[in-house]
């Protein structure tokens, strides 16, 4: 392992005013990105905070997002003791998100295929098909559709056959209440863990343990029948499983089977919900993308190596979205070496959030960054690619693994739900509601009304 600079400065890390015993978890609970904001424009790239009296040295800017991917970052910052919790209730040795150096590239790179963009490659029009089926369960002429719920809905429809060969929309409830939980109180422990005795927690996890035994004992029943250029995201983690059971015991397969679902649920459903009402709330950019989403659907088949190249008012819809309603408004790690971070001494031993996103509201890197403006991505401008300045996927070897993936199925659900139907926000003058459980996003009551048929 490469050695970290010495720890050689003097400046005492500032402390974050905060409540007795709660320190700044209203403010956490409340709109943690823009309490994150407001610490690093007052107190600068590092401060002290505390929740429920533990305290965490807060890391933001452009100097956290670029410390995540330096040498130092990999070296002196570790995952698992937050995750630590998680791998103890489902019994699990590892996971994907807990690892970090060898360990985590080895996982990595057993779920790198099944992740990635090739794993749909000549299926884009069977994506398509499937969107179709899926919106016409809730976006029916006339409907006032809850827009965050049928998103969900729409995640798991297509993730789905292409990632795992299962579509168990019935289990998306548990999912959400297991997230919420999770989150909560194993991993970022705003809630004590005497919550976890909670009545639909417990339902919600053992539907979760036995949605993993069910697509296990599936994939088990395919490994040594499937060519490798047909093989799914589960029947990797299987195939790897069944040639190396250190690499992946069977403890480990409930968690590694389930987490495209834990992982993508509430990611894609809040990202497409704000990106729809975004859309609804400037007609411009409608008009645009309409024009856009025409051209694209009635040419024909969707040229695959085209497709994001056609659709740049979509894309631009999207990636603004994700700025201003980031999901992962921060990583959180340990610190297992001293170190020096911008003057200040981080020490072994303390517990980190690292906000990345911090840049995303700064109009030094988005000029009038709180303005929805879907052409600041497009050269000249490509605002997004200074230097740790935009950071929706995370940031590090712990950047979201399915990223190529989630483009293509962004792009592709919103081109096909504004080519399909005329929406309208519902009340028309709705301004968005936002909520922070489990992951941050549009609150579960937005609605837009299904004014009709375009297509």
């Amino acid at each position: 392992m490469a050695s970290a600079p010495a720890v050689t400065a003097l400046k005492p890390i500032p402390r974050v005013p905060g409540l007795p015993l709660i320190g700044n978890l209203l403010s956490l609970t409340g709109d943690p990105v823009r309490f994150f904001v407001a610490c690093y424009r007052k107190f600068g790239p590092a401060c002290e905070i505390k929740v429920l009296n533990q305290r965490y040295v807060l890391l933001g800017g452009v100097e956290a997002a670029n410390l995540l991917g330096s040498r130092v970052g990999k070296d002196c910052l570790r995952s698992r003791q937050f995750w630590e919790g998680l791998l103890t209730e489902y019994g699990a040795s590892r996971a994907l998100v807990s690892e970090d150096g060898e360990s985590h590239k080895e996982l990595r790179d057993i779920m790198r295929r099944g992740y990635s963009r090739e794993s749909i490659r000549g299926r884009y029009g069977e994506f398509v098909r499937i969107l179709d089926e899926v919106y016409a369960r809730d976006w029916k002429p006339g409907a006032r559709v809850p827009v965050v719920q049928a998103m969900q809905y729409m995640a798991v429809g297509t993730l789905g056959p292409f990632l795992t060969g299962a579509t168990p929309v019935e289990y998306i409830r548990d999912i959400r209440i297991a997230i919420l939980y999770i989150l909560n109180v194993l991993v970022t422990r705003q809630r004590p863990r005497f919550f976890l005795w909670a009545p639909e927690y417990r339902r919600a996890r053992a539907r979760v343990v036995e949605l993993g035994h069910t697509m296990i004992a599936a994939a088990s029943e395919r490994v040594g029948t499937v060519k490798d250029e047909d093989k799914n995201l589960i029947d990797d983690i299987m195939a790897a499983h069944v040639r190396d059971p250190k690499v992946l015991p069977t403890n480990d397969l409930i968690v590694a089977v389930t987490g495209p679902y834990v992982a993508g649920l509430d990611t894609v459903a809040n990202t497409t919900a704000v990106t729809i009402y975004m859309v609804l709330k400037h007609p411009e950019v409608r008009a645009r993308i309409e024009q856009e989403v025409d051209a694209l659907f009635d040419a024909g088949p969707v040229d695959e190596d085209e497709l994001m190249n056609r659709l740049p008012a979509i894309n631009g819809a999207i990636m603004e979205s994700m700025r201003l309603y980031p999901i992962a408004v921060a990583q959180i790690r340990t610190v297992v070496q001293d170190f020096e971070f911008q003057g200040y001494p981080i020490r072994k031993g303390d517990m980190l959030y690292v906000s990345a996103v911090v840049p995303h509201f700064m109009d030094e890197y988005f000029p009038d960054a709180a303005k929805f403006d879907i052409d600041r991505y497009q050269k000249p401008r490509a605002e997004h690619m200074q230097p740790g300045a935009y950071s929706p996927y995370g940031r590090g070897p712990h950047t979201c693994l399915g990223k190529s993936l989630a483009e293509v199925q962004l792009a592709l659900s919103m081109a096909r739900l504004f080519y399909k139907y005329d929406l309208e926000l519902d009340p028309p003058d709705y301004v968005l509601k936002t909520k922070t459980a489990p992951t941050p996003g549009p609150a579960m009551d937005f609605k837009v009304r299904v004014k009709g048929l375009r297509h």
